[in-house]
């Protein structure tokens, strides 16, 4: 069983981030057991958490297989906000992976990513997303295309996360989006590290502590 350590921001990040890691760990037929250790508070306070679980590992041991960050890139932009966030982790050399997911702008665009999946959750579909930075847009752009289903958001859309990702075309969705897309490039490599080992029990390499390449 793989174990992940997540740091993400809030609510939305736990429900859209965990959906999607479920759905590719099942990919390589791989079970995970998630540990959340912290899922509030925002970009500083993900960062702050991360920053001192490296410091408390690094003196104390107990590693997990995966550590995953994911904070939305919002203006900062997606190569420059993964700098900020990867550079916690610099010159510090783990025996685990780390992966970072870094939606662009934010994380609610992603499950307006793939219109076919969600007529497959809502019974129709949703115009494909624009791409600008503006605080809660994505969050009301989700929350009206599922009102126009004629279905209620009550949890504003979040609630049918793990729902669109289930049924969505993943390589598709990953095309649609770079930060999506580099996300599930990132997360395709260590677990199929993962599964080969399982097949060869030969040591795996770790991760050098970034498997997210800035400007890829």
């Amino acid at each position: 069983m793989l174990e992940i350590a997540f740091f993400v921001e809030d609510d939305a990040h736990r429900q859209i981030i965990g959906a999607l890691v479920s759905r590719i760990a099942e990919e390589f037929e791989l079970e995970v057991r998630s540990e959340w250790r912290n899922a509030t508070g925002g970009y500083a306070q993900v960062v702050g958490e991360f920053r001192k679980y490296l410091g408390d590992i690094e003196r104390q041991g107990g590693f997990p297989d995966l550590i995953l960050v994911a904070t939305d890139a919002n203006c900062k932009g997606l190569n420059e906000r993964a700098k900020e966030v990867a550079g916690q982790a610099a010159r510090r050399d783990f025996p685990a992976h780390i992966v970072y997911a870094i939606p662009d702008p934010h994380i609610e665009r992603w499950l307006l990513l793939d219109g076919a999946a969600f007529k497959a959750v809502f019974g129709q579909g949703c115009s494909p997303p624009d791409q600008k930075c503006e605080r809660n847009r994505y969050k009301r752009r989700l929350v009206e295309a599922i009102r126009a289903t004629g279905a209620s958001p009550i949890l504003g859309g979040i609630e049918y996360a793990e729902d669109i990702v289930r049924k969505m075309d993943m390589d598709r969705a990953a095309r649609a989006d770079k930060s999506l897309g580099r996300f599930v490039e990132s997360l395709r490599i260590v677990f199929g590290k993962w599964t080969r080992r399982e097949a060869d029990p030969a040591p795996v390499p770790p991760g050098a502590g970034n498997e997210f390449k800035p400007g890829a």
